[in-house]
């Protein structure tokens, strides 16, 4: 008898990633928030691959054990994606994107029609009328931003995602800190709330439910960079869409609640 699956790491031309499951299965592409790296998905994965499917997480330029792009906008994120799709011969998908990587994998799937074939969307929005954080609101600030990537510790670091998850150790910690380990790494994660308008999704209105896909939202109910309130619009404008409120977690609720999340989203994926 086979054991559990185990994910595994891959460093390719392109972007570094992680992958569990048998290469046959059907794929399941997880999109990393920020400030983490496919490393979030570290429950997830296995879980995925014991139940049979192709599970796949990117390290987004920059973050990770991917180098930094030339470009770090929304753009290029979303360009990067769908050349990781063509490098790992991923023809559809499930999409499952957590804060940054809904933005960037909503705005994939949308320009990619039929690429994916369910969504799973947590802690993210896709509104053109939408607001950013203080955080966010700091890093988009020319001098404010830089002055903040200048003094980031990695003691500062810890404190700051310690205060947001009860699910973040020390190892994950050790894991997105390299998104901060060079200046290139700094200055592109500026570069990426600044290109960050949300206004740049007025041309999407509509064009996720026109995907016509099934839908499940995960939210942690005590999140405060992403309100529930956000899960809720989108369940409005996404008919049938399927929301599991998380109680007790909070905006990185894939970490915070590994257990319950992992079962919310192999229960929808068994009634695909």
């Amino acid at each position: 008898m086979s054991g559990p699956s185990e994910s595994s790491e891959h460093q390719g031309s392109g972007l570094a990633w992680r992958e569990a499951g048998p290469p046959d299965g059907d794929p399941v592409l997880l999109v990393h928030g920020y400030p983490e790296s496919s490393y979030m998905w570290r429950d997830v994965l296995p879980a995925l691959g014991d139940a049979g499917w192709r599970a796949v997480a990117p390290d987004l330029a920059g973050f990770g054990d991917s180098p930094a792009d030339p470009s770090g906008t929304w753009e290029r994120h979303t360009e990067r994606l769908e050349e990781f799709r063509d490098q790992l011969d991923i023809d559809t998908c499930v999409l499952v994107v957590h804060d940054w990587g809904g933005l960037i994998g909503l705005r994939w799937a949308c320009d990619n029609a039929g690429a994916a074939t369910a969504l799973v969307i947590s802690s993210s929005g896709f509104f053109p009328d939408g607001r950013w954080h203080g955080l966010a609101e700091t890093l988009r600030t020319a001098g404010e931003g830089e002055k903040l990537m200048a003094d980031l510790t990695r003691g500062a670091f810890a404190e700051l995602l310690d205060h947001s998850s009860v699910g973040i150790d020390e190892s994950a910690v050790d894991e997105y800190w390299k998104a901060f380990s060079d200046e290139r790494r700094r200055e592109a994660q500026l570069e990426l709330y600044r290109s960050g308008d949300f206004e740049k999704l007025a041309p999407y209105e509509g064009a996720l439910a026109d995907l016509d896909v099934p839908v499940l939202l995960v939210w942690g109910d005590r999140d405060e960079f992403s309100p529930v309130a956000g899960a809720h619009r989108l369940a409005r404008e996404l008919p049938g869409a399927e929301l599991a409120v998380i109680e007790d977690a909070g905006h990185f609720v894939w970490e915070d609640e590994p257990g319950r999340t992992v079962d919310a989203l192999l229960d929808f994926l068994g009634r695909l």
